[in-house]
């Protein structure tokens, strides 16, 4: 496999110029910050999985026809532990660490009993969340780390606990056209009755005093119970329309009581997650404005759900489009030792990987109890997805399937919350790892490809070109990087409309392969 991704990256803290080949359109003004995994070991020490690496940011930034990058890793309490102790002394989800057995026995009782309920890692590997007008590296924990968006440097650690009784959040927030930033979290251990909870942080949250975190003025919109107190549904994202929030209350359950012991038996958390194939999957639906859940019971059956790709309504529905999974064998996928392993050992380890599949679901928001039994009560014309009423009242919802082999969606967020017809990603045929992006048409069921031997691109962003009308009309901003060690690792600029190469900025230095990111175009 491509051990080069699980490789140590390194810093780049002072911008370098990127050598530009092409043109880039003179409007493409602002900075793209990208974040993921890029510290692999300390000292001795090794992690199990490449989802608990250190977080390391980078920043192009694209200013007339030029292109610089800078990168700094995370300076999260986490990050200097680990370097201060020459080794990795904090857990992650795929790595349990346990205390120094020279330590006294005092010390390490103290340590056991602090670990029932955890404390988790505030190393925010996985998104860039703007609150108000501040920028945070995000994971799925109750920490985030604002960041400067200019230096990347590490402003300092803020704990949603101490604003909104939350144990884990989302790193995948929506945006509305006001600038509002609406995310969920879960509250499980010693904040009342478990919970989901669905909050929204003001635009002008953040006020003269930049001293304050703009979290100080979360309000929260709503709270849904778990249909199980002590086994959570995971979700990693959420989807949202014009008046409604789309929430998937899936059988890729957390064992409450697994995560609590998982010290004492010696297992990390990431084996406290189980999927329960033959659970069924809730659609919760409620209304951004009131907080109200809409009354109606939807299921389908059992799915794996990580990245939503867009949601909007429709003469009376609810449309939803999402990248799912028949199980959850994904997360294993990327345990270390399996990603080092060459492509055809890889391949045989991970015959029984279920694809990526673009799946669009469809909620008729007027049901009632007296609709006929047995008839699918989708009256759109453009999708086969269904929603059957059942004898118990509730509706049993069947997909439309959009396309196979893409992950990390990604669309025009203009089109956020609004019917749309194109998404953006990345290629997953025969590894974890993709090695081409794609644009898929919903309406013709087609796609378009990028491709280079022996590169891998990052997940495609589309950025608008100024006063854009159609959809598509932009550019889709990639970071490359390769196996190759001749090809240094550049950010690919491609023509939104036809997926062709229009420019593609040579970094001369070392680049990390990344997870998710922002672009904030410059103030006009």
């Amino acid at each position: 496999m491509q051990s080069f991704i699980a490789k140590n990256g390194n810093e780049t803290p002072e911008p370098v110029k990127a050598q530009v080949k092409g043109s880039l359109p003179s409007w493409l003004q602002g900075t793209l910050l990208r974040n993921g995994p890029g510290l692999f070991s300390v000292g001795d020490s090794e992690y199990n999985h490449w989802f608990d690496g250190s977080s390391l940011i980078h920043s192009f930034t694209f200013s007339n026809g030029e292109v610089s990058y800078r990168s700094k890793f995370l300076k999260s309490d986490t990050y200097k532990r680990n370097i201060k102790a020459n080794r990795i002394v904090v857990s992650e989800f795929g790595t349990m660490v346990y205390p120094d057995p020279c330590k006294n026995i005092f010390a390490r009782t103290a340590t056991h009993l602090s670990n029932i309920v955890p404390n988790f890692t505030d190393n925010n590997l996985i998104n860039i969340i703007r609150y108000g007008n501040d920028y945070y590296a995000s994971s799925e924990v109750n920490y985030i780390n604002q960041i400067d968006p200019d230096t990347l440097e590490t402003v300092g650690r803020v704990n949603y606990r101490n604003h909104i009784a939350l144990n884990l959040a989302t790193a995948h927030p929506h945006y509305d056209d006001e600038g509002n930033t609406y995310n969920m979290g879960t509250a499980i251990i010693g904040l009342g009755r478990p919970k989901y909870i669905i909050f929204k942080v003001p635009a002008k949250a953040t006020g003269k005093d930049q001293k304050k975190p703009a979290l100080r003025q979360v309000q929260q919109i709503c709270s849904i119970p778990f249909r199980s107190a002590l086994f959570p549904g995971y979700f990693h994202s959420f989807g949202m329309t014009e008046n409604y929030i789309v929430f998937v209350e899936q059988p890729f359950k957390l064992d409450i009581v697994k995560l609590a012991t998982a010290y004492f038996r010696g297992v990390n958390w990431g084996s406290c997650l189980k999927f329960d194939e033959k659970d069924t999957t809730l659609f919760h639906i409620i209304d951004r404005k009131t907080g109200k859940k809409i009354s109606a019971h939807y299921y389908a059956d059992a799915l794996v759900v990580f990245h939503h790709i867009n949601a909007y309504e429709e003469n009376g529905h609810v449309v939803f489009d999402m990248i799912t999974y028949k199980d959850s064998n994904l997360y294993n996928m990327f345990y270390l030792h399996n990603m080092k392993k060459d492509t055809n050992a890889f391949i045989q380890t991970n015959q029984d990987f279920s694809p990526p599949v673009g799946q669009r679901f469809v909620l008729p928001l007027d049901v009632h109890k007296e609709s006929p039994k047995g008839t699918n009560l989708v009256t759109l014309t453009d999708t086969s997805a269904e929603a059957v009423m059942q004898e118990d009242g509730s509706v049993y919802c069947k997909p439309d399937n959009i396309f196979v082999g893409m992950e990390l969606p990604g669309i025009n967020y203009k089109f956020n919350a609004r019917k749309y017809r194109y998404f953006y990603g990345s290629r997953l045929e025969w590894s974890p790892h993709p090695n081409k992006i794609a644009k898929v048409d919903i309406a013709t069921r087609t796609h378009l490809e990028w491709y280079q031997e022996n590169c891998y691109p990052s997940e495609p962003v589309f950025v608008a070109s100024p006063g854009a009308v159609e959809e598509d009309d932009g550019v889709i901003l990639s970071s490359v990087v390769s196996s190759d060690p001749d090809i240094t690792p550049f950010m690919l600029v491609l023509n939104a409309k036809t997926f062709e190469e229009i420019a593609r900025a040579s970094i001369p230095t070392t680049v990390h392969m990344d997870l998710h990111g922002l672009f904030i175009p410059d103030a006009v």
